[in-house]
């Protein structure tokens, strides 16, 4: 069901164009060159339609004149004949650079704004990507980095329209004032008609933001290399198209009734101006049939009175579509205002190199936004320097929601999270961040290079090639490239050509190496290993155990066999701590982990 659709009146559309000046600031800072270069020809170019109009009026005149005249002297009309042509060939050149430079400086404008929305969605928080209505903010900002360039060109072409028309209005002035008082009358109709539909039109496409998602959505799971097994094995084909064509005819008809008027309504508004077109050329025949005009001033007035007519009906019907796209633009606007709520500390507070006394829980409680269910309570607990603590717990225990409060990617509804005695909160953000490495069952398989796969861990040394090699014989990950064709060369993935897919367990090596890129003091491991079996993953501990002797590490796995390696384990139910101690004084309270423990046993002897 579509949103009830969000109203927007003329006097919205006016307070829309409050975007423009912020907008041509980044423009500004996009290349200014370009920016002056352009609006330079443009107020060039907005001359030449007059001495046009004036040179073709002398040409007439001349003509005129030499047909009654005896002794005939043609070079002042060849030279008006000339003139002429050298203005329709410097028009044409202006041309042709103004198109260059608008195709140049939209790109570059399409690149930088495409830049700032990756950059400023790295700083929100990560619970903000995990509403709805941020996503729709996220789609329709992401749209206006590619669709606000046609704004550009319309805002400058109709900068250049305006001064041509001031040029054509002084010379229709001079000869009959009420010739512009016609002209205004002959468009203000089809102004407002179009007005009245960009409303309509813009008012819809937003509305439908949530659907026109399920729509891409579906376009994208319908033919994608990554659901390609469900929707055969499911036979899902018929039920995802059939969805999407009810949900795209939903959006054509909604569409198509606001098309359909509009071309009515358009016709019959645009027929008033073409009428008033055709009573002021009547006017000015008239005026030449009496002799009080010349037949050179009317191919003037009349080709000034068209021009300036077509110029008016585009500049008002282009105001609708600048003050539309102004409209836009401030969803872009708007995605940029949104603030993060977690911010780092002082900025000069780092962390201590090394930790002396490691991660304290106070009390901690955790509440995800839009949300009355705590999903971490009453929390306390210390995580000591260079241990190894396993988490265990059924699924939804607050296992995951843990460790990203350990890596504040969230800040605790209640309590507080200490290092070394002081308030996480109070450090700076990416020296913490730059000190914790983590990765989660859900890591992302990058559609890149290998090398570029294992770096991400620690980005800034992708081009150290030693480094990454040791990180992926580290995880084992080397065994992996080394058989591929381009070894730290290959494209991983099937997306891009001569890519190369992986196995999950060969996927999980290139993850896994990723925590040995970054120098981090505390390693977190959200169950990345959960495909392997259980003596697969026990290995991979034991290894992952041994390379960071010295260093604190969070380890998250439902297997008992592996997590009984650690320090100690943290048992979580319902978002509480119920147990903690070692796996020997575990099994000795024979509370619920000794329970589930004995139970997962006895499952691999039967």
């Amino acid at each position: 069901m579509a949103q009830k659709k969000k109203k927007t009146g003329l006097k919205t559309q006016f307070s829309a164009l409050k975007n423009l000046p912020e907008f041509f600031k980044l423009i500004w800072e996009t290349n200014k060159y370009m920016t002056i270069g352009n609006i330079l020809l443009r107020v060039i170019k907005a001359a030449i339609p007059l001495l046009v109009l004036y040179v073709g009026k002398e040409i007439i005149d001349e003509i005129i004149r030499l047909i009654d005249a005896i002794d005939k002297d043609w070079d002042y009309l060849w030279l008006l004949l000339g003139l002429e042509l050298g203005l329709a060939v410097f028009s044409d050149l202006i041309n042709r650079v103004i198109t260059l430079l608008d195709s140049l400086l939209g790109d570059l404008f399409s690149n930088k704004t495409s830049v700032q929305l990756i950059k400023h969605a790295a700083t929100l928080d990560l619970y903000q990507f995990e509403s709805p209505e941020f996503y729709d903010k996220l789609e329709r900002a992401r749209r206006q980095t590619t669709g606000r360039t046609v704004l550009m060109t319309q805002v400058l072409a109709q900068f250049q329209d305006i001064i041509t028309i001031v040029f054509l209005g002084i010379g229709l002035i001079a000869f009959n004032p009420w010739l512009i008082l016609i002209l205004f009358l002959a468009v203000l109709p089809a102004f407002l008609g179009e007005t009245h539909f960009n409303q309509r039109t813009y008012s819809l496409t937003r509305s439908w933001t949530p659907e026109r998602r399920e729509l891409d959505y579906l376009r994208y799971i319908g033919a994608s290399d990554e659901t390609a097994k469900e929707v055969k094995i499911f036979s899902l084909a018929d039920f995802l198209s059939n969805r999407f064509k009810e949900l795209s005819d939903k959006y054509f008809l909604a569409n198509r009734k606001i098309a359909i008027n509009r071309a009515l309504w358009g016709s019959l508004l645009s027929s008033i101006g073409t009428i008033s077109y055709y009573g002021a050329y009547l006017f000015i025949i008239y005026e030449t049939v009496n002799g009080i005009i010349t037949i050179g001033t009317l191919t003037f007035l009349a080709g000034s009175f068209q021009r300036m007519r077509n110029m008016l009906q585009a500049i008002m019907n282009r105001f609708s579509k600048i003050a539309e796209g102004s409209l836009y633009l401030q969803d872009l606007f708007d995605f940029f205002a949104i603030q993060p709520s977690i911010v780092s500390g002082n900025e000069n507070s780092k962390v201590p190199q090394p930790i002396q006394e490691g991660f304290t829980f106070e009390n901690v409680g955790f509440k995800y936004p839009n949300s009355e269910l705590w999903a971490i309570r009453n929390l306390s607990f210390h995580l000591k320097k260079g241990e190894k603590l396993a988490l265990v717990g059924e699924n939804g225990a607050g296992k995951t929601t843990l460790v990203k409060l350990l890596a504040r990617l969230y800040n605790p509804t209640e309590g507080r999270i200490l290092l070394d005695g002081k308030d996480l909160k109070s450090f700076n953000l990416g020296d913490l961040r730059q000190n914790i490495g983590i990765i989660f069952q859900d890591y992302i398989r990058f559609q890149m290079k290998a090398s570029e796969n294992i770096a991400i861990g620690n980005i800034e040394n992708r081009i150290e090639l030693d480094i990454i090699k040791d990180a992926a014989k580290k995880s084992l990950a080397d065994t992996v490239i080394e058989k591929l064709p381009g070894e730290y060369d290959q494209i991983l993935g099937k997306r891009f050509d001569k890519g190369v897919e992986l196995s999950g367990g060969q996927w999980q090596k290139i993850a896994l190496g990723r925590a040995y890129m970054r120098d981090a003091q505390l390693l977190i491991l959200d169950e990345p290993t959960s495909a392997l079996d259980a003596r697969a993953e026990h290995e991979v501990f034991i290894r992952f155990a041994e390379l960071i002797a010295g260093k604190s590490a969070v380890l998250i796995s439902h297997r008992f066999s592996t997590v009984r390696m650690a320090d100690r384990i943290l048992f979580l139910e319902n978002g509480e701590l119920l147990e903690l101690g070692s796996h020997e004084e575990l099994l000795a309270k024979k509370g619920k982990y000794a329970e589930l423990f004995h139970l997962q046993a006895q499952g691999y002897l039967d």
